[in-house]
């Protein structure tokens, strides 16, 4: 009996051929040329098929309806020229087993995401994807291997026998250079490199103002925009559109000609940044990808080590040291979208003294009893809803009409085949490695099980008391309160794509009945509104996203008025 139902369990984890109706055998030989490194690698060793020939099959994952298909393992100490063999036991996605895929004509591709060894100040050893200057991609790392696309034909039988070689490398990324606006900065954290035991640098952009250069008496507040990982500081163009620029459309936003629209909103931000009236002012873009994601969610995290220290306290002094900031709590400000808003909310709630205002927009989950359509402290399983005998899966993304497009189960099975043990670099994986505890090995414990959606409660436990925002302010508002009165501002999109105005709702719901002091922020949100609504009621969000930048000045400009201490510096960064 212990025998039949470990084979029925295996069945149903892995979709075994019983369950399949198709019949095939599949063997698929795959290896990396001594040219492209001579070197043994570790890593997570990924073969995708398409049907279309549109992209490469490497950028055509994703886990909305257009996927195509993608399987993975690890490898250790690989070797040039050593087989590895992909057979019907190999976990893929969107099909489980090599055995479903569709008798067809496929493309063929093989990518090695290279893993590096980290040991630990925690003792610990690990094998992490570092970031090579792409914001933790695995189709576009420098460094990693993969294969041209080849054609093959999958029979009734499946495929036995084909040989894959990876003898491309993925070239590195140039660095951005300096310009007479923008400057960019990496700093080398001593309290990162100690954690992770090898050097660990935060980098930044930074917008100046105008009048620099001229007004040496100047001393500047700080704008921190948080969000994913920046290649270069954005929205911001010295000269109009390019009028040979070919127009692109936007199926997000049902937008023909959108990237001539971002090049114009670029170039109308450069002209109110040089207006008399408009504050004169540094604004930052921070880099810090981690081995986990493309950024580090800018707080202190048991698997990721004290990112929010480091940033707080090591790379903004040195910035406003170089820039000439005024280098005081009353003059920082913080706002970002999604990951960004998390950021925002996050690193004022747990740094409320060093800065004096944050605007959170459509911030991933601030209140984990609705981790987007979970709640992780009552809810048995996060992939189904609870049921006797009906399995319901639990959307993970809609549309403004409410049209599902994924699931919760599915993006996790993809982030499983892309990575285990929280190795994806994907969203879900990386909530994960930012608020669980170690695990026993090293890596980040689940917050469920990968596979099946089971929650572990104690792991919930943990979270609850280090990272939901909201039971942090509720269980310390008689700490926090009066260093956060007048410092938050949350909007979000009520038809957001991600479900993230649930936990809006019920952070709105704690601070409107704050007292002593009551926040004396806002919650605003936006009708039928997607991700990401930053607060703006006039505009669509295919502009409004485009203004970060320049939207919450007037906002700034009043919290400074209100709240500058005796003394402070009002008027040296007031020039004309």
């Amino acid at each position: 009996m212990q025998k039949l139902y470990y084979f029925l369990v295996c069945c149903t984890i892995l979709g075994c051929q019983s369950n399949s109706k198709y019949t095939s055998t599949n063997s698929i030989n795959v290896s990396f040329t001594e040219a492209a490194s001579a070197e043994v690698k570790d890593g997570r060793l990924l073969l995708m098929l398409s049907t279309s020939d549109e992209k490469e099959p490497r950028f055509q994952i994703n886990d909305g309806p257009t996927t195509q298909l993608i399987f993975g393992m690890n490898v250790d100490a690989m070797a040039p020229e050593k087989t590895m063999t992909f057979t019907n036991e190999i976990f893929g996605y969107p099909y489980p087993s090599l055995a479903e895929v569709p008798p067809g004509e496929y493309h063929m591709q093989a990518l090695l995401h290279t893993y590096e060894t980290f040991k630990l100040s925690t003792g610990h050893t690990v094998k992490l994807p570092m970031d090579n200057g792409e914001g933790q991609r695995w189709n576009r790392s420098p460094g990693n291997l993969y294969s041209k696309p080849v054609k093959v034909t999958v029979t009734k039988n499946g495929i036995q026998n084909v040989n894959v070689v990876m003898d491309q490398v993925i070239p590195p990324i140039e660095e951005p250079e300096d310009t007479e606006w923008i400057k960019h900065i990496k700093v080398k954290s001593e309290k990162l490199s100690e954690f992770w035991g090898r050097d660990i640098y935060l980098g930044a952009h930074v917008l100046l103002p105008k009048g620099f250069n001229e007004h040496q008496e100047a001393k500047y507040p700080l704008m921190v925009f948080h969000g994913h990982f920046p290649s270069d500081f954005g929205g911001f163009r010295t000269t109009p559109p390019d009028p040979s620029l070919k127009p692109e459309y936007a199926a997000r936003f049902d937008l023909d000609g959108y990237n001539i629209i971002q090049q114009q909103e670029a170039y109308d931000f450069y002209k109110r940044w040089n207006e008399p009236d408009f504050p004169r002012m540094l604004i930052i873009e921070i880099q810090h990808p981690t081995p986990y994601y493309d950024d580090s969610y800018a707080v202190n995290s048991a698997n990721q080590g004290p990112y929010g220290d480091a940033i707080t306290y090591e790379l903004i002094p040195e910035i406003e040291r170089q820039f000439r900031g005024i280098g005081e709590g009353w003059s920082r400000f913080l706002y970002g979208g999604s990951t960004g808003g998390w950021e925002a909310l996050a690193v004022q709630v747990k740094y409320p003294e060093e800065y004096n205002g944050c605007f959170a927009a459509c911030p991933d989950p601030i209140d984990f009893r609705a981790y987007c359509l979970t709640n992780i402290y009552e809810d048995k399983n996060a992939y189904y809803y609870d049921s006797d005998h009906k399995k319901l899966e639990v959307p993970a993304r809609r549309n403004y009409l409410g049209d599902i497009q994924s699931t919760l189960r599915s993006g996790n099975h993809l982030e499983l085949v892309l990575g285990d043990k929280s190795r994806s670099g994907q969203q879900w994986d990386i909530w994960e490695a930012t608020y669980s505890p170690q695990g026993d090995d090293g890596y980040p414990v689940r917050i469920w099980d990968k596979m099946t959606g089971d929650i572990d409660h104690q792991v919930a436990a943990y979270w609850k008391e280090n990272y939901d925002l909201k039971h942090i302010l509720e269980r310390d508002w008689d700490k926090l309160g009066e260093n956060l009165k007048g410092k938050i501002n949350i909007y979000c999109g009520d038809m957001d794509n991600y479900y993230l105005n649930n936990a809006v709702y019920l952070m709105e719901e704690f601070l409107e009945g704050t007292t002593n002091p009551y926040y004396d922020g806002e919650v605003l949100y936006g009708d039928r509104a997607e991700h990401c609504w930053n607060g703006d009621p006039d505009q669509p969000n295919a502009i409004s996203r485009l203004r970060y930048n320049s939207m919450y000045v007037p906002k700034i400009m009043k919290r400074i008025a209100k709240s500058a201490p005796k003394g402070a510096d009002l008027t040296s960064w007031r020039y004309k």
